[in-house]
């Protein structure tokens, strides 16, 4: 009777993991927060997805604006059901990040969504999302590419951020090891003027991993945007952080070409430890940041060092998460492992069956 029960509880606590996307699946694609700006870009990602062998299908709220959202919480939310539901949709990518994506909560049923597991792979503003699926529909979900920011890449999108989508959908196999991208790049090209179809964006060589703080460490990994996920303290959408390893990055500033303020972060990362996240975790990542200067670059090291002195797990910095491109895409709930000695950082599972 005692095995019977923790086999039951076992079961309870067991993650979804949705079906591996597959050559002549359909994708859905949803507006759950920010609006369609820029058409084009999404034109260019469609036609990508079609020539990779992909359908597309678009829901009401794709191509829509309304000033910093795409569509009403409902309208959004309503997509967002429609997609799970859709029995021809094998994976849903979202088109944009933003600010709203909290709003469409209240109105998801996430029983359905769990009875209905599919891949869904977004970043930014979608890490509410990412979290509230994990919690609440105990989904495996996908931190990574969003359809105009990576797959509206002109003229394709990079290689090593296509590389790591498809070793976390299209295979049952672990990822494995993560690499450093060989280049990288934050270069803006203005989209509001579509020179960003002009020419390809220019690449700078990549420095590799930076270990601010050694060690090893393995665990279930988690994690987001930092502007985000601090939205979610204190609600059912905020998860168990224990042995966990999380992975952070940092959104873009107010304006374009912009890193967000240096004192925001520093607020957000004491957040965290007031919360007690960072005594509980097994290790830290952090992606790197987008346009911040090299003195920035150092503040930002010293303040996570500062913030996380209390503790003795490893940090690896500069990783290939989050608002950076290329970027790898991170199974959130899987085992992932990371090593300062050997300079490794590995997913040990997969994220779809």
């Amino acid at each position: 009777m005692v095995a019977y029960f923790k086999l039951l509880c076992l079961k309870k606590s067991m993650l979804v993991k949705p079906k591996k996307l597959e050559k002549g699946d359909t994708i859905a694609i949803i507006a759950p927060s920010a609006g369609l700006y820029f058409p084009h870009r999404l034109d260019n990602a469609i036609a990508f997805l079609n020539s990779e062998g992909y359908k597309v299908r678009e829901f009401p709220c794709t191509r829509k604006l309304n000033g910093w959202e795409s569509a009403s919480a409902k309208e959004r939310a309503k997509d967002i059901m429609a997609a799970f539901l859709d029995g021809e949709v094998k994976a849903i990518i979202a088109l944009f990040g933003g600010t709203v994506a909290i709003q469409t909560l209240k109105y998801l049923d996430f029983e359905k969504i769990k009875q209905n597991p599919k891949i869904f792979c977004g970043y930014s503003d979608n890490s509410i999302l990412n979290y509230a699926f994990y919690t609440q529909a105990d989904l495996v979900t996908f931190y990574g590419p969003c359809v105009a920011t990576q797959f509206g890449e002109y003229p394709r999108p990079l290689e090593y951020t296509l590389k790591y989508f498809y070793k976390a959908l299209t295979t049952s196999k672990p990822i494995g090891k993560v690499y450093p991208s060989e280049n990288w790049t934050e270069e803006f090209l203005d989209w509001s003027k579509k020179l960003d179809l002009t020419r390809p964006r220019e690449l700078k060589k990549n420095k590799g991993f930076e270990w601010l703080r050694n060690g090893r460490a393995q665990g279930k990994i988690i994690g987001g945007c930092l502007e985000s996920i601090v939205h979610l303290p204190g609600t059912k959408y905020w998860p168990d952080y224990k042995d966990k390893i999380l992975f952070l990055e940092i959104a873009e500033g107010q304006k374009p070409a912009e890193g967000d303020p240096l004192a925001y972060v520093d607020f957000y990362l004491e957040q965290l430890n007031v919360l007690g996240v960072f005594s509980q975790i097994k290790g830290l990542i952090f992606g790197r940041p987008y346009n911040y200067t090299a003195s920035d670059i150092e503040l930002l090291k010293q303040k996570i060092l500062e913030r996380t002195n209390e503790y003795t797990f490893p940090i690896l910095f500069g990783a290939d998460i989050g608002h950076t491109d290329p970027q790898a895409t991170v199974p959130i709930g899987i085992d992932a492992s990371m090593d300062s000695k050997t300079n490794t950082l590995e997913f040990l599972e997969s994220g779809v069956k």
